[in-house]
């Protein structure tokens, strides 16, 4: 039997509630610039991004914890090819745990010449500290903050 493929294309725009937590969030990021994870109260796990659930213990998530604005790489790719609805290539994206997380908050990385792979990928390094850096002008979404090598 041959195996058929095809190619099919969705452009899809929609607008959809946030909820009260992923609000509440990207709204502490707009306003005041500052970073917030939910704690977990039977596994004391602070999540971020803020679940309104466990994603460990299915429990509802009971307190707001501020956190950062400095983290730690965790993970990091870059990306030299473009992809539709991306940012322009060269740019790096990764994870970052945060001071008083306990997962990490994905985001572009900035202020890295992106030119020699190799040289990027060493400052990149699992473990460097980055600091959380904001726009003048956020409008509530993830792409109000980027990170920075501290």
């Amino acid at each position: 039997m041959e195996l058929l493929g095809r190619q099919e294309v969705w452009n899809i725009t929609y607008d959809h509630a946030l909820g009260e937590t992923a609000s509440f969030f990207f709204g502490q990021i707009r306003d005041n610039k500052r970073l917030f994870g939910r704690r977990c109260a039977k596994s004391n796990r602070v999540l971020v991004p803020p679940r309104a659930f466990s994603d460990e213990t299915l429990l509802p998530t009971t307190e707001w914890v501020e956190v950062g604005p400095a983290g730690k790489i965790e993970a990091f790719t870059m990306v030299y090819e473009a992809f539709n609805n991306l940012p322009d290539p060269p740019y790096a994206f990764g994870y970052v745990l945060l001071d008083g997380a306990d997962t990490a908050l994905g985001g572009y990385f900035k202020g890295i010449d992106l030119s020699d792979p190799d040289a990027a990928a060493a400052k990149l390094a699992i473990g460097t500290r980055v600091m959380t850096k904001f726009r003048e002008v956020r409008k509530g979404d993830a792409l109000d903050f980027w990170f920075e090598i501290a």
